[in-house]
Parts: structure tokens; C-alpha cells; sequence
């Protein structure tokens, strides 16, 4: 039994290399040092070192191949003899009528093989049923014993193997036709047909052949290829060269060999007959199996109409017809029984044949002859098909990827080498199971490209890709190296000079094989899964042919090369168990596999992989080459090369050999010479003396191969003149032709003189080193007592690299002495030229005394001559002489610091340090450090600052001690710490946070002007005590003016004072004033000032001097929104100097206030002029006003600004609010009474401010002239008052006459009239109170109804409530539209234009009045109602309340979350951090609190906020102030929101703040 898969036992792992990065810079060097260990395993793996990775330089894109099919049982050599046995055996029971069956023993198939070799071996089946021996023979098949299998076996091997192997021996045997017409339970074999596949075809897109076979022939057609092939039957022509014209149609008639018979099946397969002698034979046209035929005749419903081809026979019909007669009797009578053969055409009758047919057989039937002849037909030659389909490397991968995935049912990756080759080894010896894959291999990289990058002109490389295309292991590099043997041979040969790639599978595999005439391999995986390797060394080689061949002898009979063919397997513990040792690996990407000469190697792959190989060969492989050529001539092997012509190139120019090479060569053509000479004195005694010279290179290799032996000749060759085609090699001069010698002649390259001459320079050239060597030792040993010179020394190293002679000891001796010598006489050169130099030497390091006696003594022991040694002897002389003078001047003291300066000088000119230049040195650095000391401490001198002091320190520190130099270092000391500790008291004076007066500061700076240092600290507390006292002098002069200051002014003085270091007292007191001055700034801005408001304060209180200009006034309000304007006085035209001046305050104010009248006039009349949006017949493009969005106003929703008579979007501005204005309590007016509904509309570039009520102003004004400080605003505040009060009285006055008056009592008396009037039972009206977002106007009690909630005691509306009951306020406001009337009063243009202008100068005040309201009421109840106004009010306030639904909820959840969270309400301390407004106003205030938070909360993602709305003055801004003037109202409003949305640039208002 074979071993199975769980029996494989890999075999040991062979040795593994990991180079250094210096060993791996020299490939074949380093393949040479591992050789002695490497080689005896024939195999090993190389790890490049990590960082070394090439990158992979095929163009995936376009590269195509397509692969070869391998089928795994049948590569092992063992299993492809038993498929073979087996088809032999379907064969014959197939022409007997039957289909073959195997059965089933012991739950496994029967081995037919092993059974038919066993009974073979045990002396035949007669032998063992004599002596009962079929129990043993099922022992040896490993069946267990006890269950009568041996019967079984005998019964199996009578009914299926002896009959085949009676008519393999010749006999005629009686069987049974029918063995398996019973046998249900056996398995039908299905042929393999292994013949039919027999070789590779190369790709079409392949124009290189495998190496070594590129001189077969192309195989004829055959004439299964003309039934294939439609093209060829239309032919009917084949073959090479000129066509066969004889070849032609002819129908074969059946009815003699089946008479009637139904529907007889015709035989599938085309006859080729030819006609030789007289006789008849058979041709197989095909390698095509009968069992194929039959298949395929199976499938063909056609009739014994078929035409069978025939070549043409020159006989009679008469002939023809005689021949149809039995080959057993030899007579034609009973043709009705006589049986035409389908293979040969002889004839039989059906009762001469043994044993008889009882009638004619259905089908192809073949005589006894004819299935003799195909049983014992030998078998074809084993080789791969090529796969139909081309793929790409993308395909191919996806492919192999998913046939893995799915063979092991788990992910590639994860499947462990192990189980792969366990499972690779069953497959191969299995006969069940037939795998198959595919192989990409022996892809040529010239054409495919090479996986590395390659030097060519075909693209730029890049750096990183030319250092990976130069290096030595990249394998189109290797073969061409300088120490390969290879570079010398000039043709690309496919595999050994050029790489081929292979693109693997798993279970793809390559078969037991060694290299072409024994090289080297290399192969590198590029990437992708491993490949598992194993290996024979050379020296068991031919054991392992052994083995194989003694184990399937059958395989060899017919391909005796089989094992140069790589199409054949053998499990490695097959080989193993019978002593060939093997060695195994798994290659990884990134690695090398080197093959060894001679090397068996197979192995298979892991999964899909990328690799490449290639050929290379040594100066130690060319004894194997050799033996491999003589062991090709035995096999008669085609040659790749010549091996003569090679070695014979190379001995041509030797000296372009290496020099290990060159020995080798040598080696090498002396046994060539030596042989070469044998044979020619051979071809001598046989009395061939002819002879002609002849350049075999020239010729292709088919003209110059041996014709016995196929080798390809060179160095001579025997041939004739008779016979031309052919010749032959010296070793057989006995099988050229049959001719006479004297029609023989020799050819040859070379005659025997020249030889010894090419052999005499090889070992010139090998040994030179030799001659070399000498020379070089006598020259570095000086034994003849000559210093060779330099340039002679440099001869003989240049001499050894011209002849690339190897690195050696004595070479780098060579190599040290001359880089010694040459740096002798370059240090020599310098310090001499340094010397001549003078003062002008650059400086350098000084060589000492001593290294000048021993530099000396160096130059003198070199074996080389130098002249410059005098040169260096003069030197030496000098500085001794110099040494001496030096002695002498320090020996007298006190010596002279001038005298020891200028010997200073001397020595360094010389170059050379004597050993006293060191005292020499301290004695002068001690002189020049106490004269620098003396230098910075005299009075004369300005003072030195403290880093000048530590340096001197320093400096001192690393002179030489002396008492002059320890004593002045000490006073140096002690002056520096002394002005430290000064240095840091004015420090912290400086950085202080507790400043120190005036008066401390002085006594500081007064005792330190006594220490002679310059001290920085010290200096800036001078500076900062006199800025003070400046400062001071300012706060004086500021304070006694005859004005109070300004509040600029004390600021600016205060951020002075700050960042002085000194303290003032002064400065406390401006702080206070500055203070007190910004905290009233601060409540006017608060009453002023809307929320986030775009105008500064000053702005607000100043008329507004350009109101004229719509254009001027919008820009500049967008200006503000940005933030890009800042200017608070440019309005009034006064400059900062200006407003110190509180005159020129007052006459700026009042001209701004003509300038603002007369400016908002000329706007009106613009604004008037402009079309309507409201029009129908407006369009948005014919309209001029521009809302505050940017866009154009149009259609429902715009609003007319009553002032400046400008359109603008509802939705963009803050609105008046129509239930605010209509509270159902006992004093309000009833629903008619239209004309005091809230409608008043001041858009936000007219009403800038809050405007609060003048009461609040004054109590403002009353603060204000407490204030010590004046302020811009203030002074605008008073004129602004004076102003209001101005208008006010003229108001009043107006109102009080007698027109108005009587106007006013009517007005009165309609507004009673109505309330009396009997309602309809509609539900009251229950408004909520104000919004937060939407101030209330001030006004008295009596016009500030409370809200009806609020008067039933609910502290807060709930605002589902609110939102219903506004809803139904909203319908009934709408519903009361249509019973407005009006005018209600005729107002005379007399009494009408007056009020008009007054109403003007009322909306120009940023302050709200009564009477500006009652002026407002008169003027409306004068005019007819505005529907469309109130009509666009209240679908805003529609659209503003169905909005403020979700926001009363989500107040709710906020105010629910407050008290789930533990009544944080009720906090002391927090409610002490409360402002006063929130802590004292109420639920209402807390309720806006939270509505604010929550605007913050939400951020862009709530309502927008609006801009407060104008309206009555009755209602607007009562609680913005400050303080309440007597007799103001603060009611509480519960908050609500609005959809109202913001302006393009926010500018939302100051939330109102609550009266306490």
C-alpha cells in the first residue's frame, strides 16, 4: 500500500540562510560561502534582510496567459502506471462489448494493478490456485485475514484481469462476453485516456518554446484531429509542406459485414489506409482510445451513411471484391455470416471465430488481431495540455482564491500548510478522485515583463526601482553577473538567462526534475501564498532514478527521459522508505529557493502565488556541466548549449575572466584538449585524413548536432561528402554513414596547435596573481634592501585591479601602505607649506613634539621612498631650537608679558606644540585677564553691567591661579553679589503686587547709586518714580480745571496709574469716579438701549442727523448690525476734542434736531412717491423699497412705516399687537372703537431705541448731576429731555384748545355710545397677557387693564389656554372687520396739519409720551379704518401664536424639569445671586427667565427673536426703566413668544425688565 494522507510525514526541513546586509551585497559570494553546507541537502532557502524589498513591476493590466491543465492522480508515476493498467484493461473489455467495472472489497475499490503484479509475483494464477495461495495474495493487499477474501480475489481476478492478461500473452481464451452484466455493485471505470493528452502545447501567445525541445518536429495532424476539426474535414488536405492530392471520399458499404440488421451503428472513427507491398496494414490514425470512439458513436444518430476516408488503391473492382473473405477459411460463401472488422477490414465468419458468435454483433466490433494489436499498442509519451481559457492575474487569482475557498470550506488564508499538503499527497495517489487545476507556468518574462524592475528604454524607473533593477539578486541580473559563467554566452536562452514566471494555484505542482545541464536555479516568490519545496542532493540523484524506475518500469520503457520532461511525481516517503534522502521547505513571499547541480527538486503550491526563476551557473559548476553533457549523450538529449563552445569563448579572452574563473576554465580545457586529441588521433588510425576548418558558432544548432547521440557539436565533427545532411560527434565516427573513409572528412574549430596555445594564455592569466604576488612581497618586505617608490607601489595596485585579481591579504597590505604613505606625504606637505605660510597659517590642529619625532620615525620605517623626509628633519630641528628659547624666558622672572607674547606667536607659526607652550599660554592669559579686570573696575570708565561682571568671572575661572589673580577674583565676587542683592530689592519693588509709595522708592534708588555696576532693575525704578510723579502732576492739573473732567480722560489716567509700579493714592479716587461714571452708563443703556441693540447709547440719545437720506440711513444701520461702524459722535460732526465742550454739545444737538426734521420730510415725500406692494399690479421688480432683509417687499404681509413711510415685510420686523391693545376689562374701549387699536407701525430704522417715558429720564437726570465725571451721553440726555419737555408743552397746548378739545369730547362720547350698546351673547374675550418679546408701553392704571386670568387669581396662564383663548380672540377680531366704519370724526385741515406736524416731532423722540398717543387716536378716528393693515396684523400675530404653542410646552417640560430637580427655587444663597428684577417680579419674571434661557438653549434652531414692536405710548416701555417715575404701572405679563422672523443680521431687543 502506498502511504495515504494521513500517513504523509514531511520530510525534514532544509538548512534556511538569513545574510547579513554586507554577505548579501555579493550574491554569488555569499551562494559560494553557504555551498559546502547548502549543497548537501541540494536545496536551501535564503531570507533576504527585511528592509530589502523589491517592488513588483509587472504591468498587471496586460498581462494574459493562459496556464497548463494538470490533472494530480495523474502525475505520480506509481498512480499514473495503475490508470494506465486500468485503462488497458476498459479497453479491452470495452472491444469485447462490456464496460469495466471495479468492485468493492472491504469498503474499498479494488487495486486491479497490484493485484495482477502480486499474482505475477507469486508465480501466476495457475501457480496460486494449485497451491491455494489466494489468502496471502489478499495479505499482501493488506485485506484482513479470516473472511475468505481470497476467494473473492481469485473470483474478481478469473472474471476481469485473466482474460486481458491471456490476450496480452497471445493465447485464444473462450470468455465470458457479458463479466459484469451481474454485478450491480460494482463501480464502472471511466478511461482517463491519459495517451490522448500528451504534450504542451505552447500558447498562441507564447512564441518561446521549453528549452531542450525546440527541435521536435511539429506533430502532423492526425485524423482525430481532422474529425475535430470542421475546417480540416472541408479540406480534406493536411499536413506539412506540399499537400496530399491523393487523399479522397468513399462510401463503405456495410451490408457485407451486417446483414440484416436494424439500424446499424457505423464506426465513428476516419480510416486512413495505405498501400504498401501489396499488403495491408493498420495504421491507428489517432492516439484516440476505442472506448472514446465508441462514446462518440453513442451520440450520433446518423445512419451507415458516413463516409469513411481512404487513399486512393490502383485495382480493379474485381480485386476489391475478392478480398471479402474469411481470414479462418478462406472462403466467401455465407456472407450473411461473414463479420467485416471495424479496425483492419478482414473478414470472418461468426462460426470460425473462437469462440463462435451466435450471431452478428450489435455495434463496433474489432477482430482477435486487431484487439491484440491495441492491447499491446505501447503507451503514448505523458505531457500537459494547455488550458483553453486565457486569463489575467486578477481572473486567475479569483479563480484559484474561490476553488480553495470552496475545496477546504473556509477561508484561504486560514488553511493551514499542513493540511494542504496532506491533502495534496492523498489526491496524487489517489485512483478515485480525480482534481484538477491549473498551472501558469514557464511564462517568458521577455515577453510578460519580469516581476522585477528591469533597466530598459521601455519607462523611467525611479531611484528606489534602478537600485532594485542593478542589484545582483534581482534574477534578470544574477545569470549576467561578471562571476557567472553564463554572461558569456551570447543568446537569450529562454529559462537560463532570461527568468521565466509561474503564476500557481493551490495543488498546482511541479514535478521531480533537475535544471538544464545541471545549473543553478534561483527562484524568488513575489507574492502571494507559499510554495512547499522538497529536494534531493546531487549525490543521491541517481538513486533516485533508481528508485523510480524500479518502481514504475512501465512509465520509463516508453519515455526512457521521463525525468527530463517534469510531468512525473513520487510521494517523498516513497523515495524515503526506499533511502533517498529529501528535505522539504515552504517558500514565503519575499524569499529565495536555491536548486544546487544536479539537485532533484519538486514540490507544489500553497494557494495563488506569484514567482520567479532563473538559471545561473559558477566557476564550481563547470566539471558538473561537463558530466551533464556526457550524461545527455548517453540519453540522447538535446543540448540547451554547447558546453565546448563555451568554455573554448571564455578561454578566448581570458583576461576578462575572474580570476577563480579562469582556473576553473583551465581545468577545464586541459581535459577538453586532452580528450580532443584522443579522438582526432582515432579518426587518424581509421584513415580519415581529410580536413576543413569550420566556425560551428555560425551554424544554427539543428545543422550541427551529432545524429547518434543529438549533441551539439563544436570543437570538431565528423562528416561526408556523400552524405550532407547529417554529421556526427567524434564519439561515434562509426555511425555516419556507410560510406567509404575516403568520402569522410573532419571538421573542425580549432587545429591542435591553437588549442595548447588558448590553454597556455588560461594559465597565464591564472597564474598572474602568482607572478604579482612576488613582486609585491619583495617591494612591502624590502628583502632586496630597495624602497620602491611611490609610483612603483601604485603600479602594482593598479596592475591587480586591470586584472581583477581577487581580494587578498598581500593586496590590502598593498592598499594600507600606499594609503599610509600618501598620508605621510600629504601631513608632511602641510607642515611644511604651513610653516612657509607665516602668520597667514590657517589654523589647525598643531601636531606636538612628540608626534613629530614619531611622524619621523613613521615616515622613515615605510617601505617606500620619500623625499619629503628632509623636509620634516628641517622642521624638527627649528622647534628644538624653539624649545630652548622658551625654557630660557620662563626661567627669569618676572618675565616679560611682551616677550612672552611674541615667543607665543613664533610657536604657532612653526606648527608644532612643545610641551612649556603650555605655561606660556597661562602666563600670558593671566596678564590679559587682570588688565581687562583693572580695565572695567576704574572710576574713569562707565560702569559695566552684571552679565560683563560674570563673564569676567567665568573668564577668570579657567585662568591659571596666581595671588594677583585669587585676590581680584574675590573682589570681583563680592561686588557682584552686593549688586545682585540690589538688583533683586528693586526687582521686587517692580513685580510687587503691593506697591510701595513714592517716598520708599527714593530711598531705594539713593543707595544703590553708589555701586559701580550697571543695574538694569534699578534703572526702571528710576524711570517708573518718575512717570509717577508725572501722572501725578497730570491728576492735579485735570481735577483743579474749570470743568469736571471727562470721563475719557480719567480713564485713560487710570490705565496709566495701573500699570505703574508705584503706589498712589490718587489713583483709588479716579478708580471710584471712573466707576460710578460707567455704572450710570450702564442703567441709561439698560433703559435705552434694546437687547444685543446695534446702536450705541449716544447714538440713540442724538438726533439723527441723516435721517433724510433712505439710502445713507439703511446702509449704515446694516453697517451697525456687522459691527462695522463704531462711531459715536460722527452724526453730530464734533471731534473728540469737541465734546469735552459741553457748548458745542448743545449747538451740535440742536442743529442735528433741523437737520433730523427736515431729513424725514424729504424721506416721507420719497418713500410716498414710491408704488405700493399691496397694489396688484406691482410687481417685485417695478418696487423700489427694500425691507431691512435686502429683499423687495411685495404682496400681502408688507407694512408701511408711519413715520418714514418705507415698506417692509411683516415678517422681518417687530409688529404692534392688536389683543394687546384690547383687553376686556371694565374701563377699556369696546371692540368697535377701531381708532384706539394698537396699529401703530415704526419700523426699526426710525424707533431705535425703547424709548421709556420721561419720568424715567429724569430720575436718570438726577443721578447724572451727581456724578463728578461728564459724559457725551449725559449732556445728549439733557438735551433730549429738554427736547421732550419742549414738544410736550406744545402738545398739551395744543390739545387744550378748543377745536381739539371739542373734538376730543366727541371722540369720547361715540367711544361711550358703543360700550353701552347691548352685545351679542358671544364668549368673552380672554387675551393673555403681554409677550416678553413684545414690550409694554407705559402708561397709567387706568390704561393698563390686568388681564382677566390674572384678576381671577392665576398666577400663570397655562399656554395651551393662552393659545386656545388667542385663537378664538384672533377669529373674532377677524369676524368684526367688516362692521368698522369710518371716519368718525371731519378733522379741519386747519386743526389736522398742526397735529400732523407735532405727531412728526413726537415720533422723532426716543421717548414715549401720552400725548403723543392721544395725538395718534385723533388722527386715526379722522381717517377711514385701515383693513388691509389690520387685516396683515392679524394673520402675523396668526402665524406668531400657532408658533408659540411648542414653545409654551417646552417652557412647561423646563419648569417641570426645575422642580423634579429638588426645588432649586427655594435655594438661599441662589436666590441671593438672583438679580434684584428676576427675585422681585413675580412667576411672570421667572417665566420669562426661563423663556430667555431657553432661546438660549435652542439657539438658531428656535423661533427667531423680533424686533420690539411699536404702538401706543399707553402701552410701550413701562417697565424699561430703571427707576418708575411717580404714577407708573407695572403690571405683570406673562411671557409668549413669536414667529416674527429676525432681521438678516439679529438684532433682537432687551428683554423687559421688571419694576420692583
Amino acid at each position: 500500500m502506498e502511504p495515504g494522507s494521513d500517513d504523509f510525514l514531511p520530510p525534514p526541513e532544509c538548512p534556511v540562510f538569513e545574510p547579513s546586509w554586507a554577505e548579501f551585497r555579493d550574491p554569488l559570494g555569499y551562494i559560494a560561502k553557504i555551498r559546502p553546507i547548502a549543497e548537501k541537502s541540494g536545496i536551501c532557502k535564503i531570507r533576504p534582510p527585511a528592509d530589502w524589498q523589491p517592488p513588483f513591476a509587472v504591468e498587471v493590466d496586460n498581462f494574459r496567459f493562459t496556464p497548463r491543465i494538470q490533472r494530480l492522480n495523474e502525475l505520480e508515476a506509481q498512480t499514473r502506471v495503475k490508470l494506465n493498467y486500468l485503462d488497458q484493461i476498459a479497453k479491452f473489455w470495452e472491444i469485447q462489448g462490456s464496460s469495466l467495472k471495479i468492485p468493492n472489497v472491504e469498503r474499498r475499490i479494488l487495486d486491479l494493478y497490484s493485484l495482477s503484479k502480486i499474482v505475477v509475483e507469486e508465480g501466476g494464477y495457475e501457480a496460486i490456485c494449485k497451491d491455494r495461495r489466494w489468502a496471502r495474495v489478499a495479505q499482501r493487499l493488506n485485506y484482513p485475514p479470516g473472511k475468505n477474501i481470497g476467494s473473492l480475489l481469485r473470483s474478481h481476478y478469473e472474471r476481469i484481469v485473466y482474460p486481458y492478461e491471456m490476450y496480452q500473452s497471445g493465447a485464444n481464451l473462450v470468455c465470458n462476453t457479458r463479466p459484469f452484466d451481474n454485478e450491480e455493485k460494482d463501480k464502472e471505470y471511466k478511461p482517463h485516456s491519459i495517451p490522448l493528452r500528451q504534450s504542451v502545447q505552447p500558447s498562441k501567445f507564447n512564441s518561446y518554446g521549453r528549452r531542450a525541445k525546440r527541435l521536435q518536429p511539429d506533430p502532423e495532424p492526425t485524423e482525430e484531429d481532422i474529425e475535430k476539426n470542421p475546417e480540416l474535414k472541408k479540406l480534406q488536405i493536411y499536413g506539412a509542406g506540399p499537400k496530399m492530392m491523393g487523399l479522397g471520399l468513399m462510401a463503405k458499404d456495410k451490408t457485407l459485414r451486417k446483414k440484416d440488421k436494424e439500424g446499424p451503428d457505423c464506426p465513428p472513427t476516419v480510416v486512413v489506409k495505405e498501400e504498401s507491398g501489396g499488403d495491408m496494414k493498420v495504421e491507428p490514425a489517432s492516439p484516440k482510445t476505442y472506448l472514446e470512439s465508441k462514446e462518440e458513436l453513442s451520440h450520433s444518430p446518423e445512419p451507415c451513411t458516413k463516409m469513411t476516408m481512404r487513399l486512393r488503391r490502383n485495382h480493379s473492382n474485381a480485386q476489391f471484391i475478392e478480398s471479402y473473405v474469411c481470414r479462418m477459411c478462406s472462403r466467401g460463401d455465407e456472407d450473411d455470416k461473414l463479420l467485416l472488422c471495424d479496425g483492419c477490414d478482414d473478414n470472418y465468419h461468426i462460426f470460425c471465430l473462437l469462440p463462435p458468435l451466435p450471431e452478428i454483433p450489435k455495434g463496433v466490433w474489432r477482430c482477435p488481431k486487431c484487439v491484440m494489436a491495441e492491447c499491446k499498442r505501447p503507451p503514448e509519451a505523458f505531457g500537459f495540455e494547455q488550458a483553453t481559457r486565457e486569463y489575467t492575474l486578477q481572473s486567475f487569482g479569483e479563480m484559484a482564491d474561490s476553488f480553495k475557498a470552496d475545496y477546504f470550506n473556509m477561508p484561504v488564508h486560514m488553511v493551514p500548510t499542513e493540511l494542504v499538503e496532506k491533502e495534496f499527497w492523498r489526491l496524487v495517489n489517489s485512483i478515485e478522485e480525480d482534481v484538477t487545476v491549473e498551472y501558469g507556468a514557464d511564462i517568458h518574462s521577455k515577453e510578460f515583463g519580469s516581476g522585477f524592475p528591469v533597466s530598459d528604454s521601455k519607462r523611467h524607473l525611479t531611484p528606489e526601482e534602478e537600485e532594485y533593477a542593478t542589484s545582483g539578486w534581482n534574477l534578470n541580473v544574477m545569470p549576467v553577473l561578471e562571476q557567472s559563467v553564463l554572461c558569456h554566452i551570447n543568446a537569450d536562452i529562454s529559462g537560463m538567462k532570461v527568468p521565466w514566471l509561474y503564476v500557481g494555484m493551490v495543488f498546482s505542482a511541479f514535478c521531480w526534475h533537475i535544471e538544464d545541464h545541471w545549473s543553478y536555479s534561483i527562484n524568488y516568490l513575489h507574492w502571494g501564498e507559499p510554495k512547499t519545496w522538497y529536494g534531493v542532493p546531487s549525490l543521491a540523484a541517481e538513486h533516485l532514478e533508481e528508485v523510480m524506475k524500479k518502481l514504475t518500469p512501465e512509465l520509463f520503457d516508453s519515455q526512457p527521459d521521463l525525468l527530463h520532461q517534469l510531468v512525473t511525481l513520487m510521494n517523498p516517503n516513497t523515495l524515503m522508505s526506499h533511502g533517498v534522502p529529501v528535505v522539504r521547505t515552504n517558500q514565503c513571499a519575499g524569499e529565495f529557493v536555491i536548486t544546487f547541480p544536479r539537485a532533484y527538486h519538486s514540490g507544489f503550491n500553497q494557494g495563488y502565488n506569484f514567482a520567479e526563476a532563473v538559471n545561473f551557473c559558477t566557476a564550481d559548476w563547470l566539471p558538473a556541466g561537463r558530466q551533464c553533457i556526457e550524461h545527455y549523450r548517453r540519453l540522447r538529449r538535446y543540448c540547451v548549449f554547447s558546453h565546448e563552445e563555451l568554455i573554448c569563448k571564455m578561454a578566448a579572452c581570458p583576461e576578462k575572466l575572474d580570476l577563480n574563473l579562469a582556473a576553473a576554465v583551465h581545468k577545464e580545457m586541459f581535459i577538453m584538449v586532452q580528450e580532443e586529441r584522443r579522438l582526432r588521433k582515432a579518426l587518424l588510425e581509421k584513415g580519415i585524413t581529410e580536413a576543413e576548418r569550420e566556425a560551428f558558432e555560425l551554424l544554427p544548432d539543428d545543422e550541427r548536432q551529432c545524429i547518434k547521440c543529438k549533441t551539439t557539436c563544436f570543437l570538431s565533427a565528423l562528416a561526408c561528402y556523400d552524405c550532407p545532411d547529417g554529421l556526427v560527434c567524434l564519439s561515434h565516427i562509426n555511425d555516419l554513414c556507410k560510406c567509404s573513409s575516403s568520402r569522410q572528412y573532419l571538421r573542425y574549430r580549432y587545429t591542435l596547435d591553437e588549442l595548447p596555445a588558448m590553454l597556455h594564455k588560461l594559465k597565464v592569466r591564472a597564474e598572474s596573481f602568482d607572478t604579482w604576488a612576488n613582486k609585491v612581497r619583495v617591494a612591502l618586505e624590502v628583502e632586496d634592501g630597495r624602497k620602491r617608490s611611490l609610483e612603483e607601489l601604485r603600479a602594482l595596485e593598479s596592475e591587480a585591479r586591470e586584472r581583477r585579481f581577487p581580494s587578498s591579504e598581500l593586496l590590502q597590505r598593498l592598499k594600507n601602505c600606499l594609503s599610509e604613505a600618501e598620508a605621510c606625504v600629504s601631513r608632511a606637505l602641510g607642515l611644511v607649506s604651513g610653516q612657509e605660510a607665516g602668520p597667514h597659517r590657517v589654523a589647525d590642529v598643531q601636531m606636538t613634539l612628540a608626534e613629530l619625532r614619531a611622524f619621523l620615525d613613521q615616515m622613515s620605517n615605510l617601505p617606500c621612498a620619500m623625499h619629503q623626509i628632509g623636509d620634516v628633519r628641517g622642521v624638527l630641528e627649528q622647534v628644538e631650537a624653539y624649545q630652548a628659547e622658551v625654557c630660557e624666558a620662563l626661567a627669569s622672572l618676572p618675565p616679560s608679558p611682551a616677550l612672552l607674547q611674541a615667543l607665543l606667536e613664533r610657536g604657532r607659526q612653526l606648527g608644532v606644540e612643545v610641551p612649556e607652550a603650555q605655561e606660556l599660554q597661562q602666563q600670558v592669559e593671566q596678564a590679559r585677564w587682570l588688565d581687562e579686570v583693572k580695565r572695567t573696575l576704574a572710576p574713569p570708565a562707565r560702569r559695566g553691567t552684571l552679565a560683563v561682571m560674570r563673564g569676567l568671572l567665568l573668564a577668570g575661572a579657567s585662568v591659571a591661579p596666581s595671588p594677583a589673580v585669587d585676590k581680584a577674583r574675590a573682589e570681583l565676587q563680592e561686588l557682584l553679589t552686593i549688586a545682585e542683592r540690589w538688583e533683586e530689592k528693586a526687582h521686587l519693588c517692580l513685580e510687587a503686587r503691593q506697591k510701595h509709595p513714592p517716598a520708599t522708592l527714593e530711598a531705594i534708588i539713593y543707595e544703590a547709586e553708589n555701586i559701580p555696576v550697571h543695574l538694569p532693575n534699578i534703572q526702571a525704578l528710576k524711570e517708573a518714580l518718575a512717570k509717577a510723579r508725572a501722572w501725578i502732576a497730570d491728576v492735579d492739573e485735570i481735577q483743579n480745571g474749570d470743568h469736571y473732567p471727562c470721563l475719557d480722560d480719567l480713564e485713560g489716567l487710570v490705565a496709566v496709574g495701573r500699570d505703574l509700579p508705584v503706589g498712589l493714592e490718587e489713583l483709588r479716587q479716579l478708580e471710584l469716579q471712573v466707576l460710578t461714571a460707567h455704572s450710570w452708563r450702564e442703567k441709561a443703556s439698560k433703559t435705552f438701549l434694546k437687547k444685543n441693540s446695534c446702536y450705541t447709547l449716544l447714538e440713540v440719545l442724538c438726533p439723527c442727523a441723516d435721517a433724510g437720506s433712505d439710502s445713507t440711513k439703511r446702509s449704515r444701520w446694516m453697517e451697525k448690525e456687522l459691527g462695522l461702524y463704531k462711531s459715536d459722535t460722527e452724526l453730530l460732526g464734533l471731534s473728540a476734542q469737541d465734546l469735552r465742550d459741553p457748548g458745542s454739545v448743545i449747538v451740535a444737538f440742536k442743529e442735528g434736531e433741523q437737520k433730523e426734521k427736515e431729513g424725514i420730510l424729504r424721506l416721507r415725500r420719497a418713500n410716498s412717491a414710491k408704488p405700493s406692494p399691496l397694489a396688484a399690479l406691482t410687481s417685485a421688480a417695478s418696487a423700489s423699497s427694500l425691507c431691512v432683509c435686502g429683499q423687495v417687499p411685495a404682496g400681502a404681509g408688507a407694512l408701511r412705516c408711519d413715520l418714514c413711510q418705507d415698506w417692509f415685510h411683516g415678517r422681518c420686523v417687530s409688529v404692534p399687537r392688536l389683543l394687546n391693545s384690547l383687553r376686556p376689562s371694565p374701563p377699556s374701549s369696546p371692540l368697535l372703537a377701531w381708532w384706539e387699536w394698537d396699529t401703530k407701525f415704526l419700523c426699526p430704522l426710525c424707533m431705535r431705541s425703547r424709548r421709556p417715558r420721561l419720568e424715567t429720564i429724569l430720575a436718570l437726570l438726577v443721578a447724572l448731576q451727581r456724578l463728578p465725571v461728564r459724559l457725551p451721553e449725559g449732556e445728549a440726555l439733557q438735551c433730549l429731555t429738554e427736547r421732550a419737555i419742549s414738544w410736550q408743552g406744545r402738545a398739551r397746548q395744543a390739545l387744550a384748545s378748543e377745536d381739539v378739545s371739542a373734538l376730543m369730547g366727541r371722540l369720547t362720547d361715540l367711544r361711550q355710545r358703543l360700550q353701552a350698546e347691548p352685545r351679542s351673547p358671544e364668549p368673552p374675550i380672554l387675551l393673555p397677557s403681554a409677550p416678553a418679546s413684545d414690550p409694554l408701553r407705559e402708561g397709567s392704571g387706568k390704561d393698563m387693564p390686568k388681564a382677566q386670568g390674572l384678576e381671577n387669581g392665576d398666577s400663570v396662564t397655562s399656554p395651551e389656554k393662552v393659545a386656545a383663548g388667542e385663537g378664538s380672540d384672533l377669529e373674532l377680531l377677524s369676524s368684526l372687520l367688516p362692521q368698522l366704519t369710518g371716519p368718525v370724526l371731519e378733522l379741519p385741515e386747519a386743526t389736522r396739519a398742526p397735529l400732523e406736524e407735532l405727531m412728526l416731532e413726537g415720533d422723532l423722540l426716543e421717548v414715549t409720551l401720552d400725548e403723543n398717543h392721544s395725538i395718534w387716536q385723533l388722527l386715526q378716528a379722522g381717517r377711514p379704518p385701515d383693513l388691509q393693515r389690520v387685516c396683515t396684523l392679524l394673520e402675523l400675530e396668526k402665524a406668531e401664536r400657532h408658533g408659540s404653542r411648542g414653545r409654551g410646552r417646552a417652557l412647561e417640560r423646563r419648569r417641570r424639569r426645575k422642580v423634579d430637580r429638588g426645588g432649586e427655587g427655594d435655594d438661599p444663597a441662589r436666590e441671593e445671586l438672583e438679580p434684584k428684577r428676576v427675585r422681585s417680579s413675580g412667576p411672570e419674571a421667572e417665566e420669562a427667565q426661563e423663556e430667555e434661557e431657553l432661546e438660549e438653549e435652542t439657539g438658531a434652531e428656535g423661533p427667531p427673536q423680533p424686533l420690539p414692536a411699536t404702538g401706543s405710548p399707553s402701552t410701550r416701555e413701562n417697565q424699561n426703566g430703571l427707576e418708575s417715575a411717580p404714577g407708573a404701572s407695572s403690571g405683570p405679563s406673562a411671557p409668549f413668544s413669536t414667529l416674527t422672523p429676525r432681521l438678516p443680521v439679529p438684532c433682537p431687543q432687551q428683554p423687559p425688565q421688571q419694576q420692583s
